[in-house]
């Protein structure tokens, strides 16, 4: 398989690298304030086509797929950056996808006027659609959906929230007005101080007809594509993650001298180093596979490209964070200073490889996968 990057997606990867070189410091501002993330940074993005990436040209996208947008969320990792992106363009996905009348809402998602947030994992439960426990009823001309959903990304500043739950006994996806009454949205405190995650609560939360979201016949598979989705963006963050600290460390042990000489003169930093690019060369592989699966299986839904996203997500949750223990270990007494940038990488790295399963979660699905085939 040809991972190389076509002379386009280069572009799109270096503009995003370029923009985010220059706001050194943003991952900081952000951990310091009450703001989710730095909204000028987000509007700069959205004009280089972040949020229209993937989107068809036909509705002023881009045309782009999967792939592109994992550039994009590796140069989010690289530099720890918060921003909307990777639930707002998860959730425009879903919208293109479900066929209905939803024309303003994608235009302000593709124009980066709005931004999304993907309202899934449920308290004590696997990141799977058979473990949804919030619940719509029909009521009063539309439904009312009652539950709790955890680790919600940019919640609060999502002008709407795309809400899975169980209707009748069968999944279904509602759009539901991040201000709508019984809406609650609390910021909790993570591992991961430079973005914000929200815990919500919807207590009886009432919306028409329009808000479910496509048919109750599909709405399984289509909830299965976001989550891949998003499994897939995550891996990618991570990747950006392990090539900072990969580069970061190198750069550490040429210019650290001990008893006279550079650290990386000494055999057990280059293991140290040797492994880690090892882990970095095969994640960033692994997960472009991913990516490219999920961009030719259009509804995202067969067994391959479930097996790949697996694969992805439980070596690179790995891969990743022992690249960021070993960082730590090159970087030595520097690396557990708050000074440093590096605690915010391993962050980083251990919040994304607990979202959307963690590598036993996924080793358990590539078992289910292997006895279904």
């Amino acid at each position: 398989m040809d991972f190389e990057l076509t002379d386009e997606q280069r572009a799109i990867r270096d503009s995003t690298r370029s923009l985010l070189q220059s706001h050194p410091g943003a991952a900081r501002a952000v951990a310091d304030s009450p703001s989710g993330f730095d909204a000028g940074l987000w509007r700069q993005g959205t004009e280089l086509g972040w949020s229209a990436l993937a989107a068809p040209e036909d509705v002023g996208g881009l045309g782009q797929g999967v792939v592109d947008l994992a550039l994009v969320a590796v140069e989010h990792g690289r530099f720890v950056t918060a921003s909307p992106f990777m639930p707002t363009v998860a959730v425009l996905d879903a919208l293109l996808r479900a066929g209905d009348d939803h024309a303003a809402l994608i235009d302000a998602l593709v124009s980066g006027e709005s931004s999304a947030a993907w309202a899934f994992t449920e308290p004590h439960r696997s990141p799977t659609v058979d473990a949804l426990q919030t619940t719509a009823v029909a009521a009063d001309s539309g439904y009312r959906i009652t539950g709790e959903k955890v680790t919600v990304a940019d919640a609060s500043t999502a002008d709407v929230l795309l809400v899975d739950a169980v209707l009748e006994g069968n999944p279904a996806r509602f759009l539901v007005p991040r201000d709508a009454s019984g809406v609650k949205i609390r910021r909790i405190e993570s591992l991961d101080i430079t973005r914000e995650l929200d815990d919500i609560t919807l207590d009886a939360v009432h919306v028409g007809q329009e808000a479910l979201l496509g048919s109750p016949d599909t709405a399984r598979a289509a909830i299965e594509r976001t989550l891949r989705l998003m499994t897939v963006l995550a891996c990618a963050e991570l990747v950006g993650v392990g090539e900072y600290l990969l580069e970061t460390s190198v750069d550490y042990a040429k210019a650290r001298e001990q008893f006279g000489v550079p650290i990386g003169s000494f055999q057990a930093v280059k293991h140290k180093c040797a492994d880690m690019r090892m882990w970095v060369q095969a994640s960033r592989a692994a997960t472009l596979h991913a990516a490219m699966s999920l961009d030719a299986d259009e509804a995202g839904s067969s067994l391959e490209t479930a097996r790949a996203v697996s694969v992805a997500k439980a070596f690179v949750s790995d891969s990743i964070c022992k690249t960021a223990g070993e960082a730590l270990q090159v970087h030595g007494g520097i690396g557990f200073t708050w000074e440093h940038d590096l605690h915010l990488y391993i962050r980083r790295a251990r919040a994304n490889a607990a979202l959307y399963g963690d590598a036993d979660h996924h080793h358990e699905a590539l078992c289910a996968l292997l006895e279904a085939r």
